[in-house]
């Protein structure tokens, strides 16, 4: 068998309930998503050469047809779709993956493509507005100090830190589940210092070598999102034979590269990078393709709230009049399993989480596919 073969789990058909399907599916990352049918793809030297579509119960034997190598890492993926991730500790907030969590953003930045300069001229109305997301249910607030838009120019470090570490002491104080959004390990260490509890990394500790290091030692839950560029033109690179299970390969990769650095498996979250080096076509393949990601066997973090491709698809409409395309994202994304959504407009996002919750538990309850 070719070095250069893999294979690859995809969810294809989807349940409201287990019930409605006699139990014959499986539960997605800890979810509330079910799968019954899957597609098991064969690839080699980056081209698809076998799409075989198998129901729930059939999985598990198909499996053992494939070579040796294949079926390890097939077995492996088949657990990993099914496992059930545990909760993570942020100071006092525990963070549950049973259902779809909402990180709000808070851009502490002049350029930043959606609300650059909003909060950095004065701090009280950032904390507001931080205040304000907390209070409409955002489980976790994402500070960032640098712009990863296309194009943006590099941050000096000593300015990230002064962006970022005072709204992270405030938000500490206040009792917040804090994410840092930041590549440089010296900015990474000092809002841990300061009282954040989440490294989001849009480089996947790649940027600096210091840093997968440092997130080991710290022991805190880290975000590695795919990016194909390196330095500090993280879009440049694409150039994918397939972007779907090119970034589930990569993804693969870091998640490894982590566990080998000594980071635990339970603190890692996976990102697909929506908008980072992609193009339209690849972005909605994507998102189309999220419950696939589970088959890496770790939480899944989307970020597409306002992005460009909503833009695209909707006669260029401007960054602040996408609340419809990043609610209907945010909807694919908990219909997929997502664990995290990283977004601007919590209250709306919240709000839809509740309603989808009241949907699937409504489909949970009804046992009208039950005979009398």
């Amino acid at each position: 068998m070719s070095q250069a073969e893999s294979v690859y789990l995809r969810p294809i058909a989807f349940a409201a309930s287990p019930q409605s399907e006699d139990g014959r599916c499986v539960r997605l990352g800890g979810s509330m998503v079910w799968a019954s049918r899957f597609a098991v793809i064969h690839r080699r030297d980056g081209r698809v050469v076998s799409a075989e579509r198998y129901s729930a119960p059939d999985v598990a034997q198909a499996l053992t047809v494939l070579p040796e190598a294949l079926a390890n890492n097939a077995e492996a993926q088949w657990k990993a779709l099914q496992q059930v991730h545990a909760p993570i500790q942020c100071g006092e907030r525990t963070i549950r993956f049973d259902q779809p969590q909402v990180m709000g953003i808070l851009n502490m930045t002049p350029d930043s493509f959606s609300d650059g300069g909003a909060f950095m001229d004065d701090p009280q109305v950032a904390h507001d507005h931080a205040a304000s997301m907390l209070e409409a249910g955002a489980s976790i607030i994402d500070v960032g100090g640098e712009s990863t838009r296309p194009g943006a120019a590099a941050v000096w470090e000593g300015d990230e830190l002064e962006r970022v570490i005072p709204m992270v002491e405030r938000l500490a104080a206040m009792g917040a589940a804090v994410s840092v959004d930041t590549r440089r390990p010296a900015v990474m260490e000092a809002a841990l210092d300061a009282g954040a509890h989440i490294i989001n990394d849009v480089s996947a500790l790649r940027y600096d070598p210091r840093s997968i290091e440092l997130a080991a030692r710290a022991n805190v839950p880290v975000v590695l999102m795919h990016a194909p560029g390196d330095g500090d033109d993280l879009h440049s690179g694409g150039g994918y034979a397939d972007v779907v299970l090119d970034v589930f390969d990569w993804l693969g990769h870091r998640r490894d590269a982590a566990l080998a650095a000594g980071i635990d498996k339970a603190n890692i979250i996976l990102d697909p990078g929506i908008g980072f080096g992609k193009t339209l076509a690849e972005n909605l393949a994507l998102l189309n393709a999220l419950p696939l990601f589970h088959a890496l066997g770790q939480p899944i973090m989307v970020g597409a709230s306002r992005k460009r491709m909503i833009g695209a698809l909707s006669n260029e409409a401007p960054a602040h009049a996408r609340l419809g395309g990043s609610l209907m994202l945010a909807a694919r994304a908990f219909d997929s399993g997502v664990q995290v959504l990283r977004v601007h407009d919590v209250a709306e996002t919240v709000q839809s989480v509740h309603v989808w919750r009241g949907l699937r538990d409504a489909a949970l309850t009804d046992f009208s596919y039950l005979p009398d």
